[in-house]
C-alpha cells in the first residue's frame, strides 16, 4: 500500500484524525490564527518526504474562507510531496454546475483550477451534488458514497414500517437505492422551485403513509426549505414519525430548528460536517478509497 500522511484543516481534523488512524499514517494538525480583519493565517509543520500528502477540508460555510484553507494547505504541503491528494468530504459550489439563468458563472469549474493550480493531483469527495459537477473540475477525480453507512445506521432504530421518501423527482434514484438497501418502500415526491425567490411548492396528490414512519433522504440539506414542505405535507398523510437523512447537513440560518418545528423527530447526517446531527462517520468510505 502506498505510504500516506494525512494533513488535517481545521474544517475536518476530527474526520482527517480518524482517516488517519484507519489507513495507519502520520496525522499532521494545521493551526488557525483569525485577525481581527477576517484574514487566517495557516500554520503546518514539516512533512514527510515521499508519501503522498492527502489534504482533509470540507469547504462547508464560511465556504469562501475554508476553499481557501484548503488551497493554502496544498499550496504548502505540494513543496514536499509531487502527490497531494484533496479529500474534500463535502463540497462547496458542487451546486454552480451549469448556468441556469443567463450570465450565471460555473463556479465549480473555478474552483477545479483553483486547486489544480494549487497542486492537487487527485480530489476525493463524498455524495457529490451532481456528476456534472464532478466533471467541471477537469482534475482527476472520485466520489464516494455514504448511502450505505446511511442505511446501516437506520437499521438499528426500531421504526415502525418505514417508507423512504425523496422530497423531490431528482432525488428519485437515491431514494430507490436507499429503500434497496434497507429493503422497504419508496416514494418521490414532486416539488416545484422557483428560480429567483427559491420558494418551494410541493406539486404531489395524496400518498399512502398512513401510521407508517418515514425517512425523508437527501444528499444535503441547506436551509432545509425543501424538507419542510415536504413534511408539512407528509403530516398531513396522517403518516407517523418523519426522520431526515442526508450525507451533508449544512442547516444554515437556524434550519435544523425550523425542520424540528415542520415535525421532524430527528436528522441524522454524516460527519462531513461536523454538528449535532452527525451520527455517521464516513471515515472507513474514505480511507477504503484511498487504499
Amino acid at each position: 500500500m502506498a505510504k500516506f500522511t494525512v494533513v488535517g484543516g481545521d474544517s475536518s481534523s476530527d474526520l482527517a484524525k480518524r482517516i488517519a488512524r484507519k489507513i495507519k499514517s502520520p496525522y499532521i494538525k494545521t493551526e488557525k490564527k483569525v485577525f481581527p480583519d477576517g484574514e487566517s493565517k495557516i500554520t503546518i509543520n514539516q512533512i514527510p518526504k515521499k508519501s503522498i500528502v492527502v489534504v482533509v477540508q470540507s469547504t462547508y460555510p464560511p465556504v469562501d474562507s475554508n476553499l481557501l484553507e484548503l488551497l493554502s494547505i496544498v499550496s504548502k504541503v505540494q513543496k514536499f510531496s509531487s502527490k497531494v491528494y484533496a479529500v474534500i468530504p463535502y463540497m462547496g459550489y458542487a451546486r454552480q454546475d451549469r448556468e441556469f439563468l443567463g450570465g450565471e458563472i460555473i463556479t465549480i469549474g473555478v474552483v477545479g483550477k483553483l486547486l489544480k493550480a494549487a497542486g492537487v493531483k487527485k480530489i476525493l469527495t463524498v455524495d457529490i451534488h451532481s456528476k456534472l459537477a464532478l466533471k467541471e473540475l477537469r482534475i482527476s477525480s472520485e466520489n464516494v458514497s455514504a448511502m450505505e453507512v446511511l442505511v446501516k445506521h437506520f437499521k438499528k432504530m426500531k421504526m415502525k414500517n418505514p417508507v423512504v421518501v425523496s422530497p423531490d423527482l431528482g432525488g428519485k434514484e437515491r431514494a430507490v437505492k436507499f429503500s434497496e438497501l434497507l429493503k422497504t418502500d419508496f416514494i418521490a415526491l414532486k416539488k416545484q422551485r422557483d428560480r429567483k425567490t427559491g420558494k418551494v411548492k410541493i406539486l404531489s396528490g395524496k400518498v399512502d403513509v398512513k401510521d407508517r414512519d418515514l425517512i425523508l433522504v437527501d444528499d444535503m440539506i441547506s436551509t432545509g426549505g425543501s424538507i419542510i414542505k415536504a413534511t408539512q405535507f407528509l403530516k398531513k398523510q396522517k403518516c407517523r414519525r418523519v426522520f431526515v437523512a442526508c450525507t451533508h447537513a449544512l442547516l444554515v440560518n437556524d434550519a435544523a430548528k425550523k425542520i424540528k418545528n415542520a415535525g421532524v423527530s430527528q436528522i441524522i447526517s454524516t460527519n462531513t460536517i461536523p454538528g449535532e446531527s452527525a451520527k455517521v462517520d464516513v471515515s472507513k468510505v474514505i480511507s477504503d478509497a484511498l487504499k
